[in-house]
């Protein structure tokens, strides 16, 4: 892009670093040097502001266009799409009816028009503000696809029974999804200055990812056949129908739609072990393959559940919302695959690096785990099942209660140490963990951290109860994203609120005894969250030198050791 030629050399002195910062690389004003760098580095910090908040959108509408995916493919196993008879009202209202069906399908509506419109929005906002070709070209598809996918949910209100026009309405949700996570990822791997991404299909990865991904989206359409022409009723029971091979047509598609299934798992299994020898050192790449790995078998053994329990509605939108991940984690792992550029010699040369094996490695996954702490947190989740339950639980619900509770304890220590892996190797007491050490990469305690947190909802949903599950993941976002990122960094008082994370394993316990919390099972809660920041202070004190290197805000380190033990008692 050009920018010589400007009438009003003051204009052109300010709007520069905006439109040509590679201009005032090369010719620079010699006699406002000065000013010019201050102008040049207000435009980069315009421009970093301007992507941070193309971010936050994409990624709001990519969750709210994921939302709509799940409630829209969860519908199909029930007679939802008959609860509102028009479009795009609902019997002439646009406000929520009295009936289950009709709120629930005017929810779906609503969160779809609400990020069909952030989509279009941000298509605007891209095409006017000159954005990269990729971001333009990925949210211009998605909103064309969008379009499309409101006309054919119009039309399907009038045509509840048409096969055709449920399998296109699909399609060009998933298609939606695809390019808005696409242009997600492009904007956050992308920038001025990167590297065109590489030519399509160049490397293993992107041969590997792009099968598993055609595979899967013809999963996805057997999937709407299957519901449409209700071929789930000809091949009752899991795996086979009834123990037996089907005895009708409809049969056969459902049975071939688990095979299926059962293909695209492997595939997904192959991409994994690739991606675990080529690519260990890429957070995004390893992460999504594990994740998609861990996926397919949530999605099998719900799947499974939801088959023998004849379709209860918690296991049935779990099942929706684990075949929407499926298909997000592959695009990400796509997406990515393009823009990272790496060739097939750069991956052989990947694979071949040496690194820690045997009893290390797994002694090294163990300690990214924090064992110490997650046994105390089992200890607290039992406690939950036994005063919850007025009893003693059952031996599985026990085994499977404290599984899932390990699991999503463990992934949440694996996520912690991943973020704060530079604190940890600034401090002396954790310089020695996994990650800082050298033992494991980053990628792979992000992955193993992301892949522990879906097994532990997975088992918990399927074998306790979905209560239980959600109680999990409220858990696990809180010590993840509210205390690990933000809390942890910003206020003196971060294991005061941070706390909290730590008293949710009660909770869960109690849910998975009784499926119900109620006032009493608040008061084991306020016990764990009021024991916990003596206990991290009494911590902080020894290691007070610790946290001021590297540079966390605790009691000790801001208000002196007078203060945090006044603060202890």
């Amino acid at each position: 892009m050009r920018c010589n030629g400007l009438p009003l050399r003051q204009f052109w002195q300010w709007v520069t670093p905006f439109l040509c910062v590679s201009n005032w690389r090369t010719k620079p004003n010699r006699g406002k040097k000065k000013g010019i760098a201050r102008r040049l580095n207000s435009g980069r910090k315009f421009m970093n502001i301007e992507n941070k908040t193309l971010r936050y959108w994409l990624l709001t509408a990519a969750i709210l266009t994921f939302v709509s995916l799940m409630i829209g493919y969860a519908m199909r196993f029930n007679p939802v799409g008959q609860g509102c008879p028009d479009f795009p009202t609902c019997y002439g209202q646009l406000n929520f009816p009295q009936e289950a069906a009709a709120r629930v399908e005017m929810a779906h509506r609503l969160v779809a028009a609400l990020s069909g419109l952030i989509t279009l929005g941000l298509t605007i906002w891209v095409w006017v503000r000159q954005q990269g070709g990729w971001l333009k070209m990925s949210l211009t598809i998605a909103s064309f696809f969008f379009l499309a996918q409101l006309l054919l949910g119009a039309g399907l209100v009038g045509q509840a029974d048409s096969v055709w026009m449920g399998v296109g309405h699909l399609a060009a949700a998933l298609l939606t999804m695809a390019m808005l996570s696409t242009a997600l990822v492009v904007s956050f791997v992308s920038s001025p200055d990167a590297r065109r991404p590489a030519p399509f299909l160049h490397s293993h990865l992107q041969q590997h990812s792009f099968i598993v991904l055609l595979v899967v989206f013809a999963l996805m359409i057997s999937g709407v056949l299957v519901a449409r022409l209700d071929a789930g009723s000809a091949c009752s029971g899991f795996p086979l129908c009834g123990g037996g091979l089907p005895v009708s047509g409809l049969g056969w598609l459902a049975l071939g739609h688990r095979l299926f299934t059962l293909l695209a798992a492997a595939l997904a299994g192959a991409l994994f072990l690739f991606t675990r020898r080529a690519y260990a050192d890429q957070p995004l790449v390893l992460s999504s393959a594990s994740a998609l790995i861990v996926l397919f078998g949530g999605q099998a053994l719900i799947g499974a559940l939801k088959v023998q329990g004849d379709f209860p509605l918690d296991l049935v939108v779990v099942h929706a919302a684990i075949t929407a991940a499926i298909w997000v984690a592959l695009m990400v792992l796509f997406s990515a695959s393009v823009w990272l550029g790496r060739s097939p010699a750069e991956e052989r040369q990947s694979a071949s690096m040496p690194r820690v094996g045997g009893m290390g490695r797994l002694k090294a996954y163990l300690m990214l785990n924090k064992p110490i702490i997650v046994a105390l947190l089992l200890v607290t989740t039992y406690a939950g099942m036994v005063v919850g339950g007025k009893a003693i639980p059952s031996f599985w619900l026990t085994f499977w209660t404290l599984l899932g509770g390990a699991l999503a304890a463990g992934g949440s220590s694996a996520l912690n140490q991943y973020i704060d892996r530079q604190i940890d190797g600034a401090m002396q007491r954790t310089a020695k963990r996994p990650i800082p050490a050298g033992i494991l990469t980053p990628a792979e305690g992000l992955a193993y951290g992301i892949a522990a947190c879906l097994a532990a909802f997975f088992l918990l949903a399927g074998f306790v109860n979905l209560l239980a599950a959600l109680l999990a993941v409220a858990g696990m976002i809180y010590y993840v994203l509210i205390y690990s990122i933000w809390l942890k960094h910003l206020t003196v008082q971060n294991i005061v609120i941070g706390g909290g994370a730590g008293a949710i394993p009660p909770l869960v316990g109690w849910a998975a005894a009784t499926g119900s919390l109620n006032i009493p099972s608040l008061f084991l809660f306020a016990l764990v969250f009021m024991w916990t920041p003596p206990h991290f202070w009494a911590l902080a004190l020894v290691r007070a030198k610790d946290y001021a290197r590297a540079g966390v805000p605790m009691l000790p380190v801001v208000r002196g050791e007078k203060e945090t033990r006044l603060q202890i008692f």
